[in-house]
């Protein structure tokens, strides 16, 4: 049986019969029914109640006279994701911040998890961001859908249209290796940062340790930083018009 973090623990202990419920009705049946949820599992609920708690107090302390530091953070992680999202997409970008903003710091937030003792990096497991890089394709497809109609399999076909057939299957394939590269981009860079802190951690004793973790962090940033272009970078084509 694997070993539980902390955290695992706690959910297990007060959440396992709930999780078992929702395996039975998906047809699912865990290798450890006393202990359903997993560690990787555990530290994404663990990211997502941090930004529930952070929204809910940026909500609750918002002022325009005496705003307090979480929001300046949100506001800072807003002007950052809105400049980035207004050069890339242009004209109507404000209804794709949203999205890309959660995605940004839940991905910077499971990167930086693993910093802390007694707590891993999601990230560094390959579902985690295959999970991310599907929902990623999916938004952006119905974006692109949203804002062109039928006219968006226009994008697949090409500009000539006797070479369609060919141009098809090509664009299909194309987009299918989108949500591939920002999976392997994702989860490689964070295993590889994670097996260098843990090498050296074991061979280094932990003052010898604090440039790999340093390393871990700016890793950490730009991969969160990355994923984020690529995915305005997605919506801008898929939102594209024909002129």
């Amino acid at each position: 049986m694997p070993v539980e973090l902390p955290f695992t623990a706690l959910l297990n202990h007060y959440f396992a019969g709930v999780a078992n419920a929702v395996l039975a009705m998906l047809h699912l049946h865990p290798k450890y029914p006393q202990r359903p949820i997993d560690n990787i599992l555990a530290m994404e609920i663990l990211v997502a109640l941090v930004l529930l708690a952070f929204f809910a107090l940026v909500r609750v302390t918002l002022s325009v006279e005496k705003p307090g530091p979480a929001q300046h953070i949100a506001e800072m992680l807003h002007g950052v994701v809105s400049d980035q999202a207004e050069s890339i997409i242009g004209h109507g970008y404000e209804r794709f911040v949203p999205y890309v903003t959660v995605v940004f710091i839940f991905i910077l937030l499971c990167n930086l998890i693993g910093l802390i003792p007694g707590f891993i990096t999601p990230t560094s497991k390959p579902w985690v961001p295959l999970g991310l890089a599907t929902l990623t394709f999916l938004y952006y497809q119905y974006q692109g859908v949203r804002a062109n109609g039928f006219g968006y399999i226009k994008q697949f076909l090409g500009p000539i249209w006797w070479i369609s057939p060919l141009m098809l299957p090509i664009e299909i394939i194309s987009h299918l290796a989108r949500v591939l590269s920002l999976t392997v981009r994702l989860y490689a860079n964070m295993f590889a940062s994670d097996m260098v802190i843990l090498v050296f951690f074991s061979l280094i004793p932990i003052v010898g340790s604090v440039p790999f973790l340093a390393l871990h962090l700016g890793v950490s940033v730009i991969q969160a930083v990355v994923f984020m272009l690529l995915t305005l970078i997605y919506l801008s084509q898929a939102v594209s018009h024909e002129h």
